[in-house]
Formats: structure tokens, sequence, C-alpha cells
């Protein structure tokens, strides 16, 4: 059975967001895969202190952190998991704060021994996983995916805990209604992509 990790760096509950995760979540489950999810605005963790220990450590596995909070655990169930949905509206252009803040810690990925001018992915070598990328913005959204780097930050934090982006979810147009709703173009679209992720 597929293990699936998801992980929704959103910060309000029962947002566009979540509903998509949940949406995409049900199908997953539907088409015999197990799921977990990790809400980041109910997780532990700290922000990364940039002292670059983790990244001097050999090896495909990620490095250790000297943090030692939730982050250690939710680095083994990215190690365990096959595939991952990985969520954040935009704010500000970018991933959430929060999201960001999650990204930074996947620095444990990267192999970069202080004599060498850039680093290495720990994962370049390792069979890819597969990822399914869910976003929002309040712009309509063909300017979202233009204009604005969510996207990029998504699939930029799939390639680095080694899984390819299979498929995107990007909704526009949400800030119109104070509980807006997944359109039947929106749940079509997230029955294929669980498809494609499992």
């Amino acid at each position: 059975m597929n293990k699936i990790l998801a992980i929704n760096g959103s910060y309000r509950d029962d947002g566009i967001t979540d509903k998509a995760v949940e949406a995409m979540v049900r199908c997953v489950k539907s088409a015999g895969a197990e799921v977990e999810v990790i809400l980041l605005r109910e997780y532990p963790i700290e922000f990364c202190l940039n002292c670059r220990e983790c990244t001097q450590q050999t090896g495909n596995l990620p490095g250790k952190c000297v943090q030692h909070d939730g982050m250690e655990e939710l680095i083994n169930k990215i190690e365990l998991a096959d595939g991952f949905i990985l969520a954040s509206p935009t704010n500000f252009g970018s991933v959430t704060a929060i999201f960001k803040r999650f990204m930074e810690r996947l620095t444990v990925y990267a192999y970069w021994p202080w004599d060498k001018n850039y680093p290495q992915s720990r994962k370049s070598n390792v069979q890819q996983k597969k990822a399914v990328i869910i976003s929002s913005c309040a712009a309509p959204g063909f300017i979202g995916r233009l204009m604005y780097g969510t996207l990029k930050q998504l699939k930029m934090t799939a390639r680095t805990i080694g899984a390819e982006t299979v498929g995107t979810l990007f909704t526009g147009s949400i800030s119109k209604e104070s509980h807006p709703t997944l359109s039947d173009a929106v749940q079509k679209k997230i029955k294929i992509l669980a498809v494609k992720l499992v």
C-alpha cells in the first residue's frame, strides 16, 4: 500500500487550501493509499539556524539537525513516504511563512562541505517519488501561476525531498467569498491528480 504524506502550510482552518487537501486525501484513500496529513500551523518546527552542521555529514540520508523539535519526526515521515501532497496558499507572492520555515529546515537534504562553493542534493541519485502541488491565490489563477513564486517554491520542495511533481492544482480568485468552495472543475481535477499520485 502506498503511503502518502500531505504537508499543508495554510494558516486558515477550513480555508480553500484545507478543502483542496481534504478532497485530495479522500480521493487518494479511495484509490487504496494510506495518507497522513501534517498541518504545519500545529507542528513544532523552529527556524533554521544556518549553522550548516547537517550539511557536513556524508551519504544519501538526510543530515542530523542540531535542533531537536518536530522536524526530526517529520523528516522520518518524509523518508518513509511513497508520495507527497505539498500545499500552501500564496501570501505576498510566495508560500506562507510557516511553509518557508519548513522549506529552510530541508537543508538536511543537502551535502555541502565548507570547502565547496555550492551544495549537492542527497536525493539526486535516488529513485524519485511522486508529488502533487496544491496552491491558491486571490488573483485570477493564470496571473498567480505567472507572477507569483508559490508553485516554483513548492516544486523546489518536492525536488529537495526526492519527488517529481506529477501535477498541480492552482485555484485563483479565492478572495471573493469569505468561505470559498471547490468548484466542480476543481473537484474533477483533484480526482485526476489523485490517480497520478497513487
